[in-house]
């Protein structure tokens, strides 16, 4: 975050639309990856207002889908979707595909939150496909994390698949070094125990959530964890 800060300084500085189209979406992105949303919704906004008007269709259709997550997380479903959508439409009509899998399972976790779970795991399904066909791995420990969530949700909870998921996903995210897709796997699991009544594995890893997002100043994440916590001692 201090370097894409740094980066929108002199890009303002310098007034050249790529700069600024580069350096508003890289500190987005940042502040989405964070959860501060507050800060990531009118940073993403903007990298998307100066690439319209100077014809940057890629690099807009780029910010636009991250929009689209910050807009998931925010709870604003339909807006979400829409730019979501709009943002594969376009990935695919211009031929940037490696972009695709990351907006598909953010596609996929607008679904969840509809309770459309089939959609949301054909989806998932895909953007996994998408990831590896590229060799994207870290998209893919993303992916891998969220058909965790899918199976979590089902009715009965899918435990085994869930689980299997959620390892996959921390297994590779610790080798590229990806500790928020850790937090937010041991979150995940946290929450399937408690969901069962595994209350002793619930608390091990909510504890372990609730300690990385702390160390990381994921302040959104902390208070989620939090609440499961709560919720397992009520």
């Amino acid at each position: 975050m201090a370097c894409g800060e740094e980066a929108l300084r002199i890009a303002e500085t310098i007034d050249r639309p790529w700069a600024l189209v580069h350096a508003h979406t890289g500190l987005g992105i940042a502040y989405l990856k964070k959860g501060d949303l507050d800060r990531a919704i009118p940073t993403l906004g903007r990298a998307i207002d100066v690439a319209h008007s100077v014809g940057m269709r890629s690099h807009r259709a780029g910010a636009v889908g991250h929009l689209g997550a910050a807009y998931a997380l925010a709870g604003r479903i339909p807006e979400s979707a829409a730019l979501l959508e709009e943002a594969i439409a376009q990935t695919t009509s211009l031929g940037s595909r490696w972009r695709q899998a990351q907006f598909t399972v953010w596609l996929s976790e607008v679904r969840l939150r509809e309770t459309r779970i089939a959609d949301a795991a054909d989806l998932a399904a895909r953007a996994l496909l998408l990831a590896r066909d590229h060799e994207q791995r870290g998209v893919e420990a993303w992916v891998l994390r969220f058909l965790g969530e899918i199976d979590s949700h089902r009715e009965p909870p899918d435990i085994e698949g869930s689980e299997g998921h959620y390892r996959q996903a921390m297994s590779l995210a610790a080798e590229l070094g990806m500790r928020p897709v850790v937090a937010h796997c041991h979150l995940g699991l946290g929450t399937l125990y408690r969901r069962v009544g595994r209350r002793d594995q619930a608390r091990e890893h909510l504890t372990t959530a609730t300690t990385m997002y702390h160390e990381m100043d994921m302040r959104f994440w902390l208070e989620k964890a939090e609440a499961e916590m709560k919720g397992l001692q009520g």
